[in-house]
C-alpha cells in the first residue's frame, strides 16, 4: 500500500508504506537528512526513524530550528537522566522537558549534586553520545507501564494520571528506550544519541515536586544543548554578557538601588541616583501622556475587598493578592493588585456622554502582589511596583482608531528608550472561555491586527490564549545582545464595563456599553529601569544618565574654578557631579568612567585661566583640551536633551 505526501514545495510524491521520514527526508537531500531531527504530518510531530503510515503534508523539523532545538534538548535530558542513573545506583527520575535555550531534569537522590558531580555525569553523557545509541519508541498499556516503572515512583504518579495536566490515566503511554534505559515521553526524539549535538551542564539546585513546598524536594539539573559547538559557544558567550549586564548586580555598583532582606523579598530600595533614574523616566511618560490626550489621575493604596469582589479579583487573582487587613470593626481591605477599578470608578462618578469618549486616564499607580518567593528576581519580577497605567474607555465603533493611535504612540515611547526591535503577540478568543458579543470579539481582533499591520509591526497569533474577557496585543522588544524582553501591553476589556454597569449616552441619548483598554507602555517602571540597565549594560544615553557630566579639577587650587564650571552647567539644566577627592585625576577619571558617566570635564590651570574644560565624551575617549566653557555647556545640553 503507498502513502503520499505532499511535501513544503507543493508537489505531491507516491512512497512504499514503511518508508521513514528520513528516508523521505535523503530523496529530497542529503543535506536535509543530516539536519533531521523529527518530522511533521499535517502539523503533528513524528520520530524521523519511524515508519510511516499516513498520508498527508510532510515537512522536516531540522536542528537549527526552534522546534528542533527542542527535540535536541529533549532527548539530551534523557541521556542526562540515562546518565545519572548509571552513576547514582538507587537514584529515582521524575520529569525532563525542554525549556528556554536548555533543559532540566528533577532526581531524587541521597545528597545534593556537586559541581564535580556535573561534570562526571557530562562525561557520561558523551559516552552515550558516542555509542550512538538508537532511540526506539515503544506503546505500553497502562498495566504495562506501571510495572516497568514499579521501582520510580515519580513515572508511577504521571502514569495514574494523578498529574494535573494529564487529567484521566490515559489508555496507552509511550516510551523510550536506548540501549536498556527506558523513560516515559511522548517524543518526538532525535533517531539516536549520536545526532545529538553539543551540550553542557550548568547548575544544579534544589526543586519540589511539582513545586510543591509540601512535596518532597529533589535535585534538579539543567543544562543546555545546541546543533553544534560553535552555537553552544555563541550561548555561553550571551550568558557570560548577561551576567556582566545584570540588573542586581550593576544597580549595587552604580549606586542605583539595593534589596535590603529587611524589606521582605520583592521589595526594592531607590538610592538617590536610582531615584533620579525613575523620576526620569516618570517625567517623561507624565509629559508624553499629558501631550497624547490623556487625563492624569491618582487612587489610593487600598480598598474595601467588595471593590474587589465587583472587579473580579477577589476570584480570579487571589493566589497574588497580599492577606487582607481587617479595619473599622472587622471590615476588609486589600492591598491593590491593580489599578484599574479606580480608574472605573472615577468614569463611573458621573454621567458620561459620547462626546467624552474615547476618555483616557492615566496613573502612575504602586500595585502590590504576593509573588512567590522563588519567581521573584530584582527588580524584573518584584512584589510592589509601578505602573505606567492607563485604562482608556471608548465606543465599539471608536476601537479601531483607538488602537492604531494607541500603537504609534507606545513605538514612539519604546523608540525614545532605544528600542528598535519589536515583536508581537496577538491573543485571540477561546470560544469555550469568554464573555460578552462573539461579533463584539471579530471586531476587536481584526483592529487589533489591523493596527499591527498598519505599524508593520511583525506578529504571531496566539490562537484561543486571549483572557475570556477580551483580546490583547503584548510587544516584545530586543535588546542589545538579543534576548527578547516583553514591554507593552494592549487589553481589551469586555467584562468590566459589565462588571461595574458602565454606560455612556449616544447621541440619541440611548444609553450603551464601552469598552475598556487597559494599557501598560513601560510594563512597570521597576521592570522596565532592570530592562534598561541590562540592555545598556549601565551606560545610559545622556538624557537618562543619573548623573550627565563630572566635573574634576586637577588640583585643590582649581576646586573654585570647578565649582563654577559645575554651576554653569547646572544653570542649563544637567545634573552634575564634581569630584573633589584628594585623589590623582587618574583615579578620579577611573571612577567617573566605571560610573559611566557621559561626560567628564578636567580644569586645571590653563582652563582657570582662560575660562575652558577638557572635554571627554564617553562615546569619544578622546579629551579635547582648550574647549571655551560655554561651547562645553552647548555641547552636553544638546547631547543630553530628552527626545520630546
Amino acid at each position: 500500500m503507498a502513502i503520499h505526501l505532499t511535501l513544503p514545495d507543493g508537489s505531491v510524491r507516491e512512497y512504499s508504506d514503511g518508508t521513514t521520514g528520513l528516508e523521505v527526508a535523503a530523496a529530497i537531500g542529503a543535506g536535509l537528512a543530516r539536519a533531521a531531527v523529527a518530522v511533521t504530518i499535517d502539523g503533528e510531530e513524528f520520530d524521523a526513524g519511524l515508519p510511516i503510515s499516513i498520508d498527508g503534508a510532510f515537512s522536516v523539523i531540522t536542528d537549527d530550528t526552534d522546534e528542533g532545538r527542542v527535540v535536541l534538548r529533549h532527548s539530551t535530558a534523557h541521556v542526562m537522566a540515562q546518565a545519572v542513573l548509571d552513576l547514582f545506583p538507587g537514584a529515582t527520575f521524575a520529569i525532563g522537558p525542554s525549556i528556554a535555550d536548555g533543559f532540566y531534569y528533577d532526581f531524587d537522590v541521597d545528597r545534593p549534586f556537586t559541581p564535580e558531580d556535573l561534570e562526571r555525569i557530562e562525561a557520561r553523557m558523551h559516552e552515550i553520545v558516542d555509542a550512538d545509541q538508537p532511540f526506539e519508541r515503544d506503546e505500553l498499556s497502562v498495566e504495562e507501564a506501571l510495572d516497568l516503572f514499579s521501582d520510580q515512583p515519580f513515572k508511577t504518579e504521571i502514569i495514574k494520571g494523578v498529574d494535573e495536566t494529564e487529567g484521566a490515566a490515559p489508555d496507552a503511554v509511550s516510551v523510550y528506550r536506548n540501549n536498556g534505559f527506558v523513560d516515559l515521553c511522548r517524543g518526538p526524539h532525535v533517531p539516536s544519541t549520536g545526532r545529538l549535538g553539543a551540550f553542557k551542564l550548568m547548575r544544579s539546585s534544589g526543586a519540589y515536586w511539582r513545586g510543591d513546598e509540601n512535596n518532597p524536594q529533589l535535585q534538579r539539573i539543567y543544562g543546555t544543548a545546541w546543533e553544534n559547538q560553535k552555537e553552544l559557544t555563541a550561548y555561553l558567550d550571551r550568558l557570560e554578557q548577561a551576567e556582566q549586564r545584570d540588573h542586581r548586580r550593576l544597580g549595587a555598583e552604580l549606586d542605583l538601588y539595593s534589596f535590603p532582606p529587611v524589606l521582605g523579598s520583592g521589595l526594592a530600595l531607590w538610592h538617590p541616583k536610582g531615584a533620579v533614574l525613575r523620576s526620569v523616566i516618570e517625567d517623561y511618560s507624565r509629559r508624553t501622556h499629558a501631550a497624547s490626550g490623556y487625563s492624569y489621575v491618582f487612587s489610593p493604596h487600598v480598598a474595601k475587598a467588595d471593590l474587589w469582589k465587583t472587579s473580579g479579583h477577589l476570584d480570579y487573582f487571589a493566589d497574588s493578592l497580599f492577606p487582607a487587613m481587617e479595619l473599622d470593626g472587622g471590615q476588609s481591605y486589600i492591598l491593590k493588585p491593580m489599578n484599574c477599578p479606580f480608574h472605573i470608578l472615577i468614569y463611573k462618578s458621573r454621567s458620561r456622554s459620547y462626546r467624552e469618549l474615547p476618555l483616557r486616564f492615566f496613573e502612575l499607580g504602586t500595585v502590590y502582589r504576593y509573588e512567590r518567593s522563588g519567581v521573584v528576581h530584582g527588580l524584573l519580577r518584584a512584589r510592589g511596583f509601578t505602573q505606567d497605567d492607563a485604562h482608556i474607555f471608548v465606543s465599539a465603533g471608536g476601537v479601531a482608531v483607538e488602537l492604531e493611535r494607541l500603537l504609534d504612540f507606545v513605538l514612539m515611547v519604546l523608540r525614545d528608550f532605544g528600542f528598535e526591535e519589536f515583536e508581537a503577540d496577538l491573543s485571540t478568543r477561546d470560544p469555550e472561555h469568554s464573555i460578552g458579543d462573539p461579533d463584539l470579539w471579530d471586531i476587536a481582533e481584526t483592529a487589533l491586527a489591523s493596527a499591527l499591520e498598519k505599524a508593520e509591526l511583525p506578529y504571531e497569533v496566539a490562537e484561543g490564549e486571549a483572557a475570556f474577557y477580551g483580546p490583547k496585543i503584548d510587544i516584545h522588544v530586543r535588546d542589545a545582545i538579543g534576548r527578547r524582553w516583553q514591554i507593552s501591553t494592549l487589553q481589551l476589556d469586555f467584562a468590566q464595563p459589565e462588571n461595574f454597569d458602565l454606560s455612556f449616552a449616544t447621541a440619541d441619548n440611548v444609553k450603551e456599553r464601552p469598552v475598556m483598554i487597559h494599557r501598560a507602555l513601560l510594563g512597570s517602571i521597576e521592570r522596565f529601569v532592570g530592562v534598561l540597565v541590562e540592555h545598556y549594560a549601565g551606560a545610559f544615553p545622556c538624557w537618562l544618565a543619573p548623573v550627565q557630566a563630572t566635573v574634576i579639577p586637577v588640583a585643590d587650587r582649581h576646586h573654585d574654578y570647578a565649582t563654577e564650571v559645575a554651576a554653569a552647567l547646572e544653570s542649563a539644566g544637567l545634573r552634575v557631579e564634581t569630584d573633589a577627592a584628594d585623589e590623582t585625576v587618574g583615579e578620579k577619571l577611573r571612577r567617573a568612567i566605571t560610573h559611566k558617566h557621559p561626560a567628564i570635564l578636567v580644569v586645571g590651570d590653563d582652563d582657570q585661566r582662560d575660562g575652558t574644560v577638557g572635554l571627554r565624551m564617553r562615546e569619544d575617549a578622546a579629551e579635547h583640551r582648550g574647549v571655551p566653557l560655554a561651547d562645553a555647556v552647548a555641547e552636553l545640553t544638546a547631547a543630553c536633551a530628552p527626545p520630546r
